[in-house]
C-alpha cells in the first residue's frame, strides 16, 4: 500500500476517513458490505498510476469513519449527503467526480445520480444493477417472500440479536465466511454451512494478511453500523417514493460476475439483458459479465476491472489545451 495517504474530513456532521493516491481527475470509490476502503486497494494503486486521483472512503459506520448510534442515521439520504459534501471537499473547483461503486456502494452511486446528477461525471458500477422502485411492496417483505425468514436481509433486521450471534461465532470467522462464500441464508443457531471447527480455505485472490486487515477493523467497530444500512431498506422505500419512475441519464457502465448471487436472483438476468435495465438507465453504455467471477469482482479480477474503468472514463476526459508557442519577431532593419 505504498504511497497511499489517509486523511479525515468532517462532512455532513460526521468524520469520514479516506484513503487516496495520485493526482488528476478524482475517482471516488464506494465499497460494499462487509468491506472497507481496502477493497479498492488494487484500483487505487493502478489508476493513480494512470493519471487519476483515486479516493476511497470508509462509508459511515465502517472502519475509521464515525459510527452514528441511531439506526435512523443510515438512510440513503444520510449517506448520499456524506458523499455530496465529500465530493465538494475533494474537488472544490468542479465539484463533480468520476464514481465507481460495488455492492452497497453501487446502490448508493445509483441513488447519487438522480439525487445530484451534477456531482457525477460518469459512473462504473459493479455487481448490483439499478433496481426499480416498487410502490407496492417493501423490500424486506419481498426478500422474505422469495427466500424465507432465514434470508440474510431478514436476519439483519433483528437489532442486537444478529450482532450477538455474529459475536458468538467470532469476527475472524464471520468476516472470512462473508468474503469467501457469502451466505444467502443465515439460520439461527447455525449461521454458516461449514462447521465452526472446519478451517476456511481463502480464495486465491485473498491472502491471509489481506483478510486479517478486515478482521482487525471489524474487531474494533463491530457490525452494527454496516447492518444499519440494511435496517433502513424499508425506510428508504418510503423516502424514495418521489423518485419512482425516474431515469438515470448519467453515462454509466456496469460489470458483474456470472457466478455472483445477484446475477442469479429471480428475474435479474432478464432485467439486465432484455431491456429493463437500459430503460431505467438510459445513460447505460455497456454491460460486462465476466465468466467464472463471483461477487467481489474488484478483488477477484483487478487487472480487468482496472482496464475497464480506465477505458470508460477516458471517454470523458477533455484533452489538455496546448499552450501557444512563443513566437519571436525580429525587428526589420
Amino acid at each position: 500500500m505504498e504511497g497511499i495517504q489517509h486523511r479525515m474530513f468532517e462532512v455532513n456532521g460526521i468524520n469520514i476517513h479516506i484513503a487516496e493516491k495520485g493526482k488528476g481527475p478524482v475517482i471516488l470509490f464506494l465499497h460494499g458490505f462487509p468491506e472497507l476502503w481496502y477493497s479498492w486497494r488494487h484500483q487505487i494503486l493502478a489508476l493513480s498510476n494512470m493519471g487519476y486521483r483515486t479516493v476511497a472512503p470508509d462509508l459511515r459506520g465502517y472502519g475509521d469513519s464515525d459510527i452514528p448510534e441511531s439506526v435512523d442515521s443510515y438512510t440513503c439520504f444520510h449517506i448520499v449527503g456524506d458523499l455530496v459534501e465529500l465530493i465538494d471537499v475533494l474537488d472544490p473547483h468542479e465539484r463533480n467526480v468520476f464514481v465507481v461503486g460495488h455492492d452497497w456502494g453501487a446502490v448508493l452511486a445509483w441513488f447519487l445520480c438522480p439525487f445530484r446528477p451534477d456531482k457525477v461525471k460518469a459512473l462504473v458500477n459493479l455487481s448490483v444493477p439499478f433496481l426499480r422502485f416498487d410502490r407496492n411492496i417493501k423490500p424486506v417483505e419481498l426478500w422474505r417472500a422469495y427466500y424465507g425468514s432465514d434470508h440474510y436481509i431478514s436476519r439483519f433486521q433483528e437489532y442486537g440479536e444478529i450482532e450477538g450471534e455474529l459475536a458468538w461465532v467470532g469476527t475472524d470467522r464471520v468476516e472470512k465466511e462473508f468474503l469467501t462464500d457469502f451466505p444467502v441464508l443465515l439460520p439461527k443457531g447455525k449461521l454458516f454451512k461449514r462447521p465452526l471447527d472446519e478451517p476456511i480455505t481463502l480464495p486465491s485472490w485473498l491472502s491471509e494478511e489481506e483478510a486479517n486487515y478486515y478482521v482487525t477493523q471489524f474487531q474494533k467497530t463491530g457490525f452494527t453500523g454496516p447492518l444499519n444500512f440494511y435496517r433502513n431498506l424499508d425506510r428508504n422505500w418510503e423516502l424514495l417514493k418521489p423518485w419512482v419512475g425516474c431515469k438515470i441519464e448519467t453515462p454509466a457502465k456496469f460489470m458483474m460476475g456470472d457466478k455472483d448471487l445477484v446475477y442469479h436472483m429471480p428475474g435479474m438476468k432478464d432485467y439486465i439483458h432484455n431491456g429493463g435495465f437500459q430503460e431505467d438507465v438510459p445513460g447505460l453504455m455497456e454491460v460486462v459479465v465476466l465468466e467464472g467471477v463471483d461477487h467481489f469482482i474488484s478483488m477477484e479480477k483487478p487487472s480487468e476491472v482496472n482496464q475497464y474503468i480506465f477505458d470508460f472514463f477516458s471517454h470523458f476526459i477533455e484533452p489538455k489545451k496546448k499552450e501557444p508557442s512563443a513566437v519571436c519577431f525580429k525587428p526589420s532593419l
